[in-house]
């Protein structure tokens, strides 16, 4: 595989058509750019300190090659900032803003800081400033659509530079330097189209090789496609291409600009597979191709694929992505023109099933995806084996390596497919499969900020096509990270709407993990009174449809929000049932915990000698049930409690013995103990009731 750098915008090469990758003209530009960087800005001059960073506009059309000029401002610049360079791209090939959101999510996650799953724009920018506020960093903002995705983005030190590039003005934002792009200069555009033809057929005829660069208006971009025409003909002239493009006049309201005159010649010169191809790379997910895709659009081999799309680079219709595995970028210039060969050569229901047979690729590779990490299964590892050979992973690593660098692609896949509107049915097996395939390689912690957006995509598809089961299991994903991130409100709104969900459709499980879910997010808000109230509830229903083990445990969520509440006398009932419950369930350790529990409410109530035996029984089932860290705990709290009574040789025993059991390890250093120790911590002391 070619390795090429073209910018999206499409002016630095290397690779195929270019011995040697280096920067072409723009030289005023640059100069003009690295001179506003030290120029002195509107607050230094009346006085004041630069509140923000400082933002260098670069404005031109797409394939004006202004991305390609604001990566090359950074690597002569990037010395002076100690901190690094961040990227983010802030429009989807289609032209579709990037939400701030999403951009800042990335931002934050390329600076390895955690991104809280579910956090709203304003905290993300927030966090994203206030990361930024004790660094030096060059920011380079890509493909803006307007002054509000900067600003929002826009760090508060003026020790970072913002470099932003966009089609227009930002208008909004102060002291805004712009460099407005046209065409390349004539020298610099011949060279463009030299690195692909070779030096003879410019200099054979020099004056078509300029009226060819006229005829292109120096358009970095369309200046790309020409060159890649005519290295695919070496009997062609210059000339010809030159006459061609002034022939070609654009039919039926086609394109006119010299982008889209070069694009048709190249398209119409194609194979008409390949040429189908090109055009079915419009559907690609975030303008992200790799032979996979262009397979499942095409419905052609992945080995044909792949030659056709190397085929494309060579053209400079597509460019690789640096990446581990085959993958390539549609630039965006190329996406308008793309879509609009494909409404027109293409009927749509054949664009809709072409969409249907990427995401059932997708799907595909999903599952394979995430069934190679579950091999010790005989039936999994059969329906594996029975996949085409193209679609199996060789390993674990393969398959994470190829969910990481195929992460973008798939999320915007899920996205579009849900917007489309019309392939719900898949879109729903996309999702599933993409939410298991993320939690077996990155666990449910690492996934969760991109599965937050996953489950939000479930929840619309849900309430489009009237899914009660589905909505209710979205909203409590959805919830249950709420409660984690701390936006317990919100959780508790969730919740509620799962409950109504879940008894719509009439789903047992979903009502009462929504009931239990209910009364804990009033428990974490407080109110401990409803809290057991709708713990309460959760339990009845478990008792009636005699879920033994369910029930057994409700009995100490109860007992945990009365002990809460200080209701000590209520809080031993429920601890007694609980232990009740577990020990007829056969569950030594959970019934060893609940005496444990037991024990602690029994201190608070000032009952020390009642705390004293039922903690020597757990102690006993503790050890029965072979759980060192809660026997362990249970020493040190029996210590604890002989102490109070006023013996202190019976609890340097205690204290010797859990120490024994753990040998130099401290109990604490166990983040399960320590949340069990302090899972009734005192919060008030009134009389037991």
């Amino acid at each position: 595989m070619t390795e090429q750098a073209v910018d999206t915008d499409g002016v630095q090469l290397s690779g195929h058509a270019a011995t040697e990758g280096h920067f072409l003209g723009r030289a005023r530009e640059l100069k003009e750019l690295r001179a506003d960087i030290a120029r002195a800005g509107l607050d230094t001059l009346s006085g004041k300190k630069a509140p923000r960073a400082r933002v260098l506009l670069i404005a031109g059309r797409p394939g004006s090659g202004r991305t390609a000029l604001a990566e090359e401002l950074v690597r002569q610049v990037a010395d002076r900032y100690r901190d690094g360079v961040l990227r983010a791209r802030l429009g989807e090939p289609d032209g579709t803003p990037v939400p701030v959101e999403r951009a800042a999510r990335e931002l934050l996650g390329a600076l390895g800081l955690p991104v809280p799953p579910g956090a709203g724009e304003e905290d993300l920018s927030a966090t994203l400033r206030e990361a930024l506020a004790e660094r030096r960093m060059l920011l380079l903002l890509d493909d803006a659509a307007g002054a509000d995705q900067v600003d929002a983005l826009l760090p508060d030190s003026p020790e970072c530079l913002v470099v932003a590039v966009s089609a227009g003005p930002l208008t909004g934002i102060s002291d805004v330097r712009p460099c407005t792009l046209g065409g390349l200069d004539t020298k610099s555009a011949l060279e463009l189209i030299t690195r692909y033809t070779g030096s003879v057929r410019i200099t054979v005829d020099p004056r078509a090789a300029e009226g060819l660069v006229e005829a292109c208006q120096g358009h970095p971009a369309a200046l790309i496609l020409a060159g890649g025409w005519l290295a695919a003909r070496s009997k062609a002239t210059v000339a010809d291409l030159a006459k061609q493009m002034h022939a070609e006049t654009g039919d039926d309201g086609a394109d006119t600009s010299p982008l889209g005159r070069v694009f048709r010649l190249t398209h119409d010169s194609l194979p008409a597979a390949s040429a189908r191809i090109l055009r079915l790379l419009s559907l690609a997910p975030a303008g992200l191709v790799d032979p996979h895709t262009a397979s499942a659009l095409a419905g052609c081999s992945v080995d044909s694929a792949r030659t056709t799309l190397d085929g494309f680079v060579a053209l400079g219709l597509l460019r690789v992505v640096e990446s581990p595995l085959p993958q390539y970028e549609v630039p965006a210039c190329l996406h308008p023109l793309l879509r609009a060969a494909a409404e027109s050569h293409e009927r749509p229901g054949e664009l809709q099933l072409a969409r249907a047979r990427m995401l059932e690729r997708t799907v595909r590779l999903l599952q394979s995806c995430r069934a190679i990490t579950e091999t010790d299964d005989p039936e999994v590892r059969g329906r594996l084996q029975g996949m085409p050979r193209a679609l199996r992973f060789p390993s674990p690593r393969a398959a994470a390596d190829w969910l990481r660098v195929r992460r973008p692609a798939l999320l915007a896949s899920a996205r579009l497919a849900v917007a489309d509107g019309e392939l719900d049915t898949l879109a729903r097996r996309l999702m599933s499969q993409l939410v298991r395939a993320m939690v077996a390689h990155f666990g449910t912690q690492g996934a969760a900020p991109d599965l937050y957006g996953v489950h939000q995509l479930v929840l619309d598809v849900a309430e489009r096509r009237d899914l009660p089961r589905e909505k209710a299991a979205a909203l409590l994903n959805l919830a249950d990270v709420d409660a984690r991130t701390g936006r317990t409100a919100d959780a508790l709104v969730r919740y509620r709407a799962a409950l109504d969900a879940g008894r719509e459709a009439n789903d047992p499980y979903a009502t009462g993990r929504a009931m239990e879910s209910v009364g804990g997010a009033h428990q974490e808000l407080g109110d401990y009174e409803r809290a057991a109230d709708w713990f309460g509830r959760a339990l009845a229903q478990r008792l009636a449809r005699d879920e033994r083990a369910d029930a057994a445990r409700l009995y100490g969520r109860i007992a945990t929000a009365q002990t809460y509440a200080g209701r000590y006398g209520e809080a031993q009932r429920g601890w007694r049932a609980a232990a009740a419950g577990h020990r007829k369930n056969g569950d030594l350790g959970a019934y060893a915990r609940a005496l444990s529990e037991l024990a602690r409410v029994q201190e608070y109530a000032g009952r020390p000698e009642e705390s004293l035996r039922t903690c020597q029984e757990a102690v006993e089932w503790a050890r029965r049930a072979q759980d060192v860290r809660l026997q362990a705990a249970l020493q040190l709290r029996l210590a604890d409690t002989l102490e109070h009574l006023g013996d202190p040789a019976a609890a340097l025993l205690h204290r010797g013995a859990a120490e024994r059991i753990l040998g130099e390890e401290a109990p604490d250093s166990d983040p399960g103990l320590e949340h069990r120790a302090n899972t009734c911590e005192i919060r008030s002391t009134p009389a037991e009731d």
